[in-house]
């Protein structure tokens, strides 16, 4: 029978999976704050997530949802933008990370070739249990960014980080890695218990996300003819708020993570990238090169 196990991935292929490497091998959670930028986080002052570490002030390598989570599941952390040093010694330096997040020995960038895929790794190399739920629509299951996963689930609501909470499940054989994008923090920053009659309307905005629960095939998208060409900042400030606030309601759903999940887990949190509120003209994220769309707030620690 040998080590390994015989499991079909999501294209339907057999892949083999081994036991796990080691007993002493982490759960690993990366929970992903989509569009959350470091200064908000920072307003909001989230005390519980703090207590995985002190917040660091880094940078995505893209400013969009969905090339940014390619990134981050090539275990391309945030960066901290360091001068005077080769890229080839920050990358060298930064995976080795993932020995201390995995409970694992030798884990560095070459380790990861020929696919560069951190969920294939950690399943076919490390015998770990893969799974990810996601709020935004552009990380469907049908994308290329759910390759080396066991599951993958798009949830039925964008901003409910806590119904992910009550899905998620921990062999007691074998680790498991969860990837968790958080949609409270995106466009249009509403809590779980706000009616969506009462979220705000930017007009051009909001026409992109008018149907942003609607995930069936041959969703129309709604564009408004209306559109104004510049944004009001009151509004926008406004917005800005309605992200702090979504932060501080988060803060109160870890507690409910950090209950349930095992010991020896360890967590990732941080966001695929920020978020223009009128500075310099700019709003949102996507085809836009400006600091605070870069900036993100980036923290970890091991829940003992």
């Amino acid at each position: 029978m040998g080590l390994f196990r015989k499991k079909k991935d999501s294209a339907e292929n057999i892949v083999r999976t081994p036991e796990p490497a080691s007993d002493d091998l982490n759960n690993y959670i990366i929970v992903i704050l989509d569009s959350c930028r470091f200064d908000t986080f920072m307003e909001a002052g989230p005390r519980t997530i703090m207590k995985l570490g002190e917040p660091e002030d880094r940078y995505s390598y893209v400013s969009w949802t969905a090339p940014s989570h390619y990134n981050l599941l090539m275990g391309l952390m945030p960066h901290s933008s360091p001068k005077n040093v080769f890229a080839s010694e920050y990358y060298k330096k930064d995976f080795l990370k993932f020995n201390e997040r995995l409970g694992a020995e030798g884990v560095e960038f070459k380790s990861l070739i020929p696919r560069l895929y951190l969920p294939d790794y950690l399943r076919s190399t490390l015998g770990y249990i893969t799974r990810a739920m996601v709020s935004l629509p552009v990380l469907n299951s049908h994308t290329p960014v759910n390759f080396g996963f066991d599951s993958w689930k798009l949830m039925p609501d964008h901003n409910d980080m806590d119904a992910m909470l009550d899905e998620m499940i921990f062999s007691p054989n074998r680790p498991t890695f969860y990837l968790l994008n958080v949609g409270e923090t995106h466009y249009p920053y509403a809590l779980p218990s706000e009616p969506k009659n009462e979220w705000p309307r930017i007009s051009g905005v909001h026409g992109v996300f008018k149907h942003l629960d609607e995930h069936l095939v041959g969703g129309k998208l709604i564009t408004d003819k209306d559109a104004p060409k510049f944004f009001d900042q009151k509004q926008l400030d406004k917005l800005r708020e309605r992200q702090v606030e979504t932060v501080r309601y988060l803060d109160t759903v870890f507690e409910k993570l950090f209950d349930i999940v095992p010991k020896n887990t360890y967590i990732t949190v941080t966001s695929d990238h920020g978020e223009l509120f009128g500075e310099e003209g700019y709003f949102g994220h996507g085809p836009v090169f400006h600091e605070k769309v870069f900036q993100v707030p980036f923290l970890e620690g091991k829940i003992r």
